[in-house]
């Protein structure tokens, strides 16, 4: 097993795996847990259809970096998505459903009628669930990912207490003086660069189990915000780099492989939470 690794780490392209694959990790895993207290836990997979949109247009307007169209309709959204959750006649989980499925159903039209190849079902299906698109990354993307995934660690560890405030009583940090509109933006901003980053990983159906998964396997077993947003982190690492390596080994689809991980992970902080609550009750 070990010689199988050696010999496929001599290719470049699995070393561009496994580096975006724990950057992505880290920078969805960091989200997660304020996503999942806001009550946003799906804002990851309506994003990911906006992105799936975005880049049907892209193709179809014969764009040679699609991250120029994708990153930016892809915060638009987000922005407008964090705003509808605050208006009284369009609650958050509506407005991620209007703008997902709409998106969708429009980016599969574009791509439709735009057809670029013969295999229309195989494009559909590599960009949805990310088969092969994170075994194809070129040196740009990589640094690509290096930079925004430097970028968003740096905006979360500067902004990490207004983050937490605005978390846990967005409206009591309003009324202190906290600008939370503006925090909300800053969320909007990195969620939306890191579901675009996270589309060459996972495929964009994918996308919420890498934000959902570590957060709640966490919360599992620690209760404060930093233990399990550094919890989550590790775990969200461990379980990329384990769903890449196995990937390779046997085969399988990444992003699938990663989420199957994933839910082991889940399981296994769930048992240790039941087993830590009776010895606590005990």
């Amino acid at each position: 097993m070990m010689d199988t690794l050696i010999l496929y780490f001599q290719y470049p392209f699995v070393r561009y795996a496994l580096i975006v694959g724990v950057l992505i990790a880290l920078c969805s895993s960091l989200l997660g847990v304020t996503l999942v207290l806001k009550r946003f836990s799906f804002i990851g997979d309506g994003l990911s259809h906006v992105a799936f949109g975005a880049m049907a247009i892209a193709a179809a307007m014969n764009l040679t970096n699609n991250f120029l169209l994708v990153l930016p309709v892809t915060v638009i959204s987000a922005i407008l998505i964090l705003r509808a959750g605050q208006n009284a006649k369009i609650k958050g989980d509506a407005a991620i459903a209007m703008i997902s499925v709409g998106a969708l159903a429009i980016g599969y039209l574009i791509m439709n009628l735009f057809a670029k190849s013969s295999n229309l079902a195989g494009d559909v299906c590599v960009t949805l669930f990310g088969s092969t698109s994170i075994l194809t990354l070129d040196k740009t993307k990589v640094y690509l990912c290096v930079i925004l995934s430097v970028l968003v660690t740096a905006v979360f560890l500067l902004f990490y207490h207004k983050i937490f405030a605005v978390t846990f009583d967005e409206d009591f940090s309003a009324a202190t003086g906290l600008r939370a509109k503006i925090y909300n933006l800053v969320l909007a901003v990195i969620i939306a660069a890191v579901i675009v980053l996270a589309m060459n990983l996972v495929g964009a159906l994918l996308i919420s189990a890498l934000v959902i998964f570590p957060a709640l396997s966490a919360m599992r077993v620690f209760r404060s915000f930093k233990a399990v947003t550094v919890c989550s982190v590790i775990l969200s690492v461990v379980c990329a780099v384990l769903g890449i390596l196995i990937s390779i080994l046997a085969g399988t689809p990444v992003g699938s492989t990663i989420v199957a991980v994933d839910i082991a992970g889940f399981l296994a902080f769930a048992a240790a939470g039941c087993v830590i609550r009776r010895a606590y009750i005990q």
